[in-house]
C-alpha cells in the first residue's frame, strides 16, 4: 500500500517520506501528515499511515531525522532508545516544521490535511498546529513536551490523548494544558507512554483502540 517519496523543504532540503493511499476506488476523504517517535519512520509508524489510508486519508510521514542521519529506523530497546534521544537533540523545531510543512503541501492538493503524532511526533504536531499554516486538525499522542509548550496557540481543533502513568509527562501538566486550552478536547487514559504502540511492552489495546475511535470521529468532523 505504501511507498517512498522524496520531499523538498522550503531551505531546499531533500528527505524522504512514506506516504500510503487508499486503496484504489475507495473514497479519498483528505490527507494525514503522520509524525514519527524519536524511532524514525519505522514498521509502527508506516503500519500508522497504512491504517489511516484504509480509512481513507492518503497519509503521510516525513523522515524528520534525516538532516542529523539517513535512513534512521530503530526498535524500542533502552539502546536503541538512547540512539532516538540523541538524534532528537540534533533535530531543531523549526527545520522539524519546515519539512511537516513539506509533507503536508505533497498531500494538499487531495482536499484538506490534518497532523498526527506520537511521542515526540505529538510534540511536533502540538508546534506544527500553532506555527505551520494549513492543518484542519491536529492529535498529538502522549506528546513530551506539549504541557510545557502550553502557551502555544493552535490554529486549528485539538485532541490530544495522554497516558495517566506515563512517567515522562506528569499528568498534573496535562490537566494544566486542558484547563489552559478549553477548546481542545484532551483524553487521559488508563495507560502508560506509548500505549497506542503494538510493538512496545507498554501498549494497552482497550486505550489504543479508544483513542483510535475518537480520532476517526474527529476527522471525519473536520476533514471529511
Amino acid at each position: 500500500m505504501g511507498e517512498w517519496l522524496q520531499l523538498t523543504a522550503s531551505d531546499g532540503f531533500r528527505l524522504s517520506a512514506y506516504r500510503a493511499r487508499p486503496d484504489a476506488g475507495s473514497r479519498v476523504r483528505g490527507a494525514m501528515v503522520v509524525i514519527q517517535e524519536i524511532f524514525g519512520v519505522n514498521s509502527h509508524i508506516r503500519g500508522v499511515c497504512d491504517g489511516f489510508a484504509q480509512d481513507g486519508y492518503i497519509s503521510i510521514a516525513p523522515a524528520l531525522f534525516d538532516r542529523a542521519q539517513r535512513n534512521f529506523e530503530i526498535g524500542y530497546s533502552p539502546e536503541e532508545i538512547a540512539v532516538g534521544r540523541e538524534l532528537k537533540a540534533k533535530s531543531p523545531n523549526d527545520l522539524a516544521l519546515r519539512d511537516v510543512a513539506a509533507a503536508r503541501d505533497a498531500v494538499a492538493d487531495v482536499g484538506k490535511v490534518g497532523i498526527v503524532g506520537y511521542c515526540w511526533g505529538g510534540y511536533i504536531a502540538w508546534m506544527s498546529a500553532a506555527r505551520v499554516a494549513g492543518f484542519a486538525c491536529a492529535v498529538p499522542y502522549y506528546g513530551g513536551g506539549v504541557p510545557d509548550a502550553s502557551g502555544e496557540k493552535p490554529k486549528c481543533p485539538v485532541m490530544g490523548h495522554f497516558g495517566e502513568r506515563d512517567a515522562a509527562i506528569p499528568v498534573d501538566g496535562v490537566r494544566r494544558l486542558a484547563k489552559e486550552h478549553p477548546e481542545a478536547q484532551i483524553f487521559i487514559y488508563d495507560a502508560e507512554h506509548g500505549f497506542n504502540c503494538d510493538q512496545r511492552k507498554s501498549y494497552q489495546p482497550e486505550a489504543a483502540r479508544l483513542a483510535r475511535e475518537r480520532t476517526i470521529a474527529f476527522l471525519r468532523q473536520h476533514i471529511g
